[in-house]
């Protein structure tokens, strides 16, 4: 009989020790793979005619030169691990609301979503209702609006180096790819059978966003020209020739590579469009809050996927050895001049 006590009485340990773990891993955040010395803050007076950037956190950037505005993702809704996990989504509507209330926005001319995973493509379709602004992305981000019910004239198919013109502003999508899960079964979940064929109505799960077209934006404007990387993924050749001041380095993932992958990341984004400028963004927590500092991921997805720390490394490295490259890291929803 105390044998079988005792045997009860470990089990019931075990079950405590895994509950707790769990709760930490999903409720603790490790730390920003970035310097907190790159970190900027937003300008007090924007100069007349200045174009400017607002971020939000992972992939959603909102660029204006006084006449224009337009944002890449529009992602504000911030499902929680648990419901990531074993649960639906569909987006936050209050959240949608603060996000674009946060970045004193009421009109845009575009929304563009990077790729058609979630985190990218999730809210574009509801923050085009709330804007008037087209919905701009591959077939798959097409019919995301689609089945959020978006009427057709605010959406518009995205076309392989096919430039598209908002006010003073030029977007060229250039096709790239994801960066590869290193885990199999979530790479060919996430990344295989990737275009969506259908109009997708959520709640869904959170695979169900098929990853679509991964797009490079190349932007120029008369004040100055950059590259939008969303995914730390790459196709060699595709930016040859192509010369930037700026560009917006997407790092998730990226320390979950192999050292010779990262290399070659750097090569066909950063070396190969000669920036002076680097701006780090997709760092962040997926599922942090949406107010006040950014947050690293949360234990459970850096056990996972591994390699933040490798990501710092990785980025320090290239600093110090680029000493006239600028590194910086935006705050949260303050305007940043990028050309005066």
């Amino acid at each position: 009989m105390s044998l079988r006590r005792g045997v009860l009485a470990l089990f019931l340990l075990a079950v405590i020790g895994l509950s707790l773990f769990v709760v930490y891993a999903l409720n603790s955040y490790t730390p920003l793979p970035v310097e907190a010395e790159w970190a900027v803050v937003g300008a007090d007076v924007i100069p007349e005619g200045a174009v400017t950037v607002r971020f939000s956190g992972t992939a959603t950037l909102l660029f204006s030169d006084g006449e224009t505005q337009w944002m890449t993702d529009g992602w504000f809704s911030r499902p929680g691990p648990l419901r990531l996990l074993v649960g639906k989504i569909t987006p936050d509507l209050r959240s949608i609301e603060r996000g674009l209330a946060d970045n004193q926005v009421t009109e845009l001319a575009a929304v563009l979503p990077l790729h058609s995973h979630y985190d990218h493509a999730m809210d574009a379709p509801e923050v085009a209702r709330r804007t008037g602004a087209l919905l701009l992305g591959s077939e798959s981000t097409a019919n995301i609006g689609r089945g959020w019910g978006l009427p057709e004239s605010q959406i518009q198919e995205l076309v392989d180096r096919e430039p598209v013109q908002l006010g003073k502003f030029v977007i060229t999508p250039i096709e790239s790819r994801h960066f590869k899960f290193p885990n199999s079964a979530i790479r060919e979940r996430a990344l295989g059978n990737p275009e969506l064929i259908g109009p997708l109505v959520p709640p869904v799960r959170m695979l169900d966003y098929r990853v679509g077209t991964a797009y490079l934006l190349h932007v120029s404007h008369p004040k100055g020209s950059w590259l939008i990387v969303g995914s730390a993924g790459y196709v060699e050749g595709v930016l040859e020739g192509l010369d930037v001041d700026i560009v917006f380095l997407g790092v998730g993932g990226l320390g979950s590579q192999t050292a010779q992958y990262r290399e070659t990341f750097w090569r066909e984004t950063v070396d190969a469009t000669a920036p002076t400028h680097i701006i780090p963004i997709h760092f962040d927590s997926l599922t942090g809050p949406v107010k006040g500092p950014f947050m690293g991921p949360v234990q459970a997805v850096a056990f996972i996927s591994g390699g933040q720390e490798n990501t710092l490394s990785f980025l320090r490295d290239k600093a110090a050895v680029n000493p006239k490259l600028r590194f910086s890291t935006l705050p949260r929803f303050e305007e940043v001049v990028l050309f005066e």
